[in-house]
């Protein structure tokens, strides 16, 4: 059979809903058969607990299981909170391998540069939108940030 009606029938059955096509001519017999597709994995939106939830495939001796959750299960977060405005890749530094814009016990005034967010391809700097000291890095160097995700606590 010509390559070429070959790879014809197998671009008619992928973009079709049959899922199997058998050919029989004089010179050969030719069965296509499509792929099932792997079911969708089921994704918890960034900040959901479960987002962070990793399966046990079987629980410990003398284990129930089941995870206690409780005041402990998120870290507490205080003072006042400076989220990311868009989505991007988040950087301390204005340069590869230069100094933080700030760390932690930092005092910023309001306007400060304080972080910096790539995004397509343009850098944004981040400012503190009060005065104060900073008490809290909650993203690392490098990172990819959402919309709204905690990046600095200020006191």
């Amino acid at each position: 059979m010509d390559l070429r009606k070959l790879k014809t029938l197998i671009d008619l059955v992928s973009e079709s809903n049959i899922s199997e096509l058998e050919i029989t001519e004089a010179d050969g017999k030719v069965r296509i058969v499509k792929a099932e597709p792997a079911p969708p994995m089921p994704v918890a939106p960034p900040g959901h607990p479960l987002a962070y939830a990793v399966p046990l495939m079987s629980p410990p001796p003398g284990a129930s299981g089941v995870a206690p959750v409780g005041p402990a299960a998120a870290p507490v977060q205080t003072g006042h909170v400076i989220k990311s405005p868009m989505v991007g890749t988040f950087y301390r530094s204005s340069s590869p391998g230069g100094k933080p814009l700030v760390d932690i016990g930092s005092a910023v005034n309001e306007g400060d540069p304080i972080g910096i967010i790539e995004a397509m391809k343009i850098m944004n700097e981040i400012e503190a939108d009060r005065a104060g000291t900073i008490t809290g890095i909650l993203c690392e160097n490098g990172q990819a940030v959402e919309f709204g995700q905690p990046l600095f606590t200020i006191e």
